[in-house]
């Protein structure tokens, strides 16, 4: 059995409120503005990341950063997990990204987690997608008991949970 219903639609593009970001699937073609905000803001994501994740490592070359998108790419097309970029209108940045999993541990129907690059933490556009992620979760995915890492639960927490079958 899938972890989503198999006529869910997911959505692909999602306006962050009082801003002039969206959210969208990420694509292998992201590549040269996600590699810079993943590695401008690497040290913070390693410490939310690293120990659950192993992400992004100190090391990460660009074309891993692609490899890793493309693997993106393809499980959001196969319905197997989502990354959100947030994007400017344009397109030419990205700040941050949204993830939505299967559960790994038990106790939850969905995993999701974020994060915005160093220069917005603690800022409006910070707030803003705090705001909308749980929202933007009840109202347009399909979970009776999401899981927001980092946020109702801390990562030791969850690294301490057992693990889905």
């Amino acid at each position: 059995m899938s972890w989503l219903p198999e006529d869910f639609v997911h959505p692909v593009h999602v306006p962050v409120p009082n801003t002039a970001l969206h959210l969208r699937p990420i694509r292998e073609a992201d590549t040269a503005i996600d590699y810079p905000a993943v590695m401008g803001s690497r040290e913070r994501l390693w410490e939310i990341f690293g120990p659950a994740w192993g992400w992004p490592p100190e090391t990460m070359t660009y074309e891993e950063d692609r490899i890793d998108l493309l693997r993106h790419e393809k499980e959001i097309a196969a319905h197997q997990s989502f990354n959100y970029a947030l994007l400017d209108e344009e397109e030419t940045a990205i700040f941050g990204c949204v993830y939505i999993d299967p559960p790994e541990r038990t106790g939850a129907d969905g995993e999701v987690s974020w994060w915005v690059v160093d220069d917005l933490v603690g800022g409006e556009v910070e707030r803003a997608l705090d705001a909308l992620v749980p929202q933007w979760i009840a109202a347009d995915w399909p979970f009776q008991q999401p899981r927001y890492l980092g946020r109702d639960i801390t990562w030791q927490d969850w690294l301490a949970l057992p693990r889905a079958s």
